[in-house]
């Protein structure tokens, strides 16, 4: 049953992420969705109490899991010495999957396209990105204690460098099809991006 019940739930989540791409979050309905499914509304809501629930799922699902398994793997390198190291394999790790994942750009574009009007980016932002620049930015304030950065707010340093990371792909999100990043070109953005990072967090 616990297996039916997870299989369910991913399905959920599956349909939900093409529904709110097609007609945008605020436009998709959960009788929509119900019908789509073959199902209930109550079905629905007994998996996710709200529609905005399912859109934190949706997201985590397909924007987002790639930030928190990049930081979860950040956590647990934290007695490594080589601060560059470090900071490159998690840059490579975020970078392959935002430039590489359909279905991760198509959510960014989908939030871009209605937070003008709604509480959709706000969310979008609760339900992955905060936790990753909080946990980031405890990381870089470890480096500081341990003299491997100058003293700085963590947390400013965390956006920074997840910004020069981000700063060659950005455009992405704004063309039609772009094509997948070889694995070659994105190590060299991450390298540069985080020779520049330590260049200026050093001093």
């Amino acid at each position: 049953m616990k297996v039916r019940t997870e299989a369910r739930r991913e399905a959920i989540i599956d349909a939900a992420a093409q529904l709110f791409q097609e007609t945008g979050y605020e436009r998709a309905s959960m009788n929509e969705l119900a019908r789509r499914l073959g199902g209930s509304k109550a079905t629905l809501y007994s998996y996710f109490p709200s529609k905005e629930a399912l859109l934190v799922a949706v997201v985590k699902a397909y924007a987002t899991g790639h930030l928190s398994d990049a930081v979860s793997d950040l956590t647990q390198t934290w007695a490594d010495a080589n601060l560059e190291t470090i900071l490159t394999r998690f840059g490579e790790r975020m970078l392959l999957v935002l430039t590489n994942d359909v279905s991760a750009l198509a959510v960014y574009r989908m939030v871009i396209a209605e937070s003008g009007h709604s509480e959709i980016g706000t969310l979008f932002y609760d339900a992955g990105p905060r936790e990753s620049v909080d946990i980031l930015a405890k990381f870089l304030g470890s480096a500081m204690e341990r003299g491997q950065l100058a003293q700085a707010d963590a947390h400013l340093r965390a956006l920074q460098f997840l910004a020069l990371v981000t700063a060659q792909t950005n455009t992405r999100v704004y063309q039609r099809n772009p094509a997948p990043l070889e694995i070659a070109e994105i190590r060299q953005m991450v390298s540069s991006a985080v020779d520049m990072f330590l260049r200026g967090a050093v001093r």
